[in-house]
């Protein structure tokens, strides 16, 4: 029986708690992509931590460097780019010098006569409806990036702040990672078997995520939009970005992105250009995905493309950019604790049988 003591200290340490994590929230973002950073990266920090003779803070801060020069450098050259591309799109159509509306009722009047009359067949014959809401579409989905570019300009200050606060947190979860770990584990108030069950499955889940998930569609994005730059395709480095986002969803990928480009190129006569954008599409960005994933993951997190479908969804719905790795996260988690529930009540029922009184007599008779 508890104590006013014991409850008093319960209620105390849960106050502290969410005091906490009040102070913590306005650099969630930060904090989160830090310990991504320090799990996926910490194999690299053991390596060097041999090498340089258990010298954790030099084997800490080659590490932190690492990751500045090969993946927040590029980040932020990929993101430039980005911001100026789509900001130069959107320009473009509101001073009228890209007529978008034109452009697609070419694209529709150079159609071959098969594609009419399948159109016809589908009741989309008549593309002026067609051609408004691709315009329209189109013209809110560069003026969403263009919005963000004025906005990304006068945050700058705040990311710069989030950025040094990730890498500062990242040195130090690498250099004290294995006791801040231990301290986690006993902190957790569950049996020893279930709290070493979801802090190995949290720890494959988030290295999941980002290499199975992240890193593969941010190379798909990237072949992508290297291959729309030798084709001659305006803003490649846009449709790039686009291509990784859906690259991202299962069932989706980045098809939805080139597979439309090659078919324009095919209608507007540049035949070779859409068979090379085919080809290149299926048989190296659409093998990506099937090639490095048993690779980078393996088959100890496979969940059903449904099931990240819908958490990545509504992870992004919640928590931003921060939800294509809380959504699969969580998901992975929500499974893993019913997995443990299921089989704890399994071995409780075994457990129970087995000393079933009936069966102590027969045990004892025999």
């Amino acid at each position: 029986m508890r104590t006013i003591e014991d409850n008093a200290f319960l209620w105390l340490l849960v106050g502290t708690s969410i005091a906490f994590g009040l102070i913590v929230w306005p650099y969630f973002g930060a904090v989160l992509w830090s310990v991504v950073t320090a799990i996926i990266f910490a194999p690299l920090y053991r390596n060097l931590l041999k090498m340089t003779g258990n010298r954790a803070g030099i084997a800490a801060a080659i590490t932190l460097v690492t990751i500045f020069l090969l993946v927040i450098v590029p980040l932020m050259l990929i993101t430039s780019s980005l911001v100026i591309e789509a900001t130069s799109l959107y320009n473009s159509i509101q001073s009228g010098q890209l007529d978008l509306n034109q452009y697609l009722k070419d694209t529709g009047d150079i159609l071959p006569d098969w594609v009419k009359n399948l159109l016809a067949r589908l009741d989309l014959s008549s593309l002026d409806e067609v051609r408004e809401r691709l315009s329209r579409l189109f013209s809110q989905f560069l003026q969403l990036l263009a919005t963000y570019a004025v906005s990304a300009g006068q945050s700058t200050f705040s990311f710069v702040v989030a950025l040094g606060v990730m890498l500062y947190l990242t040195f130090f979860l690498l250099r004290d990672g294995s006791g801040l770990t231990s301290r986690i584990r006993q902190a957790i108030p569950l049996r020893p078997s279930q709290r070493d069950a979801l802090v190995e499955k949290f720890t494959v889940v988030v290295r999941a995520a980002v290499k199975g998930t992240v890193l593969i569609a941010a190379l798909q994005g990237v072949l992508g939009g290297l291959i729309f730059w030798l084709l001659g395709v305006n803003a490649p480095v846009l449709w790039g970005v686009v291509m990784a986002f859906f690259a991202l969803l299962p069932a989706v990928g980045a098809s939805i992105i080139w597979l439309p480009v090659a078919l324009f190129l095919f209608v507007s006569g540049a035949i070779f250009k859409a068979l090379v954008l085919i080809a290149f599409g299926l048989l190296v960005i659409g093998l990506v995905d099937n090639l490095l994933r048993p690779v980078l993951v393996g088959k100890s997190t496979k969940m059903p493309d449904y099931v990240v479908l819908i958490s990545t969804l509504g992870g992004i719905s919640v928590a931003g950019l921060n939800g294509f790795v809380i959504g699969p996260m969580i998901a992975a988690m929500f499974i893993t604790v019913w997995d443990i529930f299921t089989e704890t009540r399994s071995r409780a029922y075994s457990l129970q049988s087995r000393n079933a009184p009936g069966q102590d007599d027969d045990n004892q008779n025999t």
